[in-house]
């Protein structure tokens, strides 16, 4: 059974709580049980990891107990060159979500250190973008068993 990792940055936990009008209603437990439901339906099996601290998003990955990662890494997408290095290190692929469009939000959103080794962005399709990513998944790893390096 492929398996999925959900590697959620900061302040993700504060979904449905932390400015609504930009990421909605929704909760974060809300969104990793519809995503649970649709791996299931999809024969994945997904695991979920949310944190605040860098360090503990890098050490998660450094596990690599998974075929694909689905990061949302939040604002750490603009200023980690130590996460994107873990990602790049693990030698998995992985498929970039984030629920809004950060190139069309502050100018600070528009460095991302994580698009050009992702095997696919998915930006501005609000909790969306995580079934769109989940269905993308096999095409993905059949890429990268194509290529070892991940189709990057």
């Amino acid at each position: 059974m492929t398996r999925v990792l959900v590697l959620e940055g900061p302040n993700l936990n504060l979904l449905g709580e932390r400015e609504p009008e930009i990421y909605g209603h929704q909760t974060l437990r809300e969104l990793h049980d519809s995503v649970t439901r649709h791996a299931d339906a999809l024969g994945i099996d997904v695991s979920f990891f949310q944190s605040n601290h860098e360090g503990a998003l890098i050490d998660r990955v450094h596990e690599r107990d998974f075929d694909i990662a689905i990061v949302n890494a939040g604002g750490l997408t603009h200023t980690s060159v130590s996460l994107r290095d873990a990602l790049l290190a693990v030698d998995r692929p992985f498929i970039e979500v984030h629920l809004t469009d950060p190139s069309k939000r502050e100018a600070f959103r528009k460095v991302n250190y994580l698009a050009d080794i992702a095997v696919e962005s998915i930006v501005g399709h609000g909790p969306k973008g995580y079934f769109m990513a989940l269905d993308a998944v096999p095409g993905h790893l059949a890429d990268a068993g194509a290529n070892p390096a991940g189709g990057r």
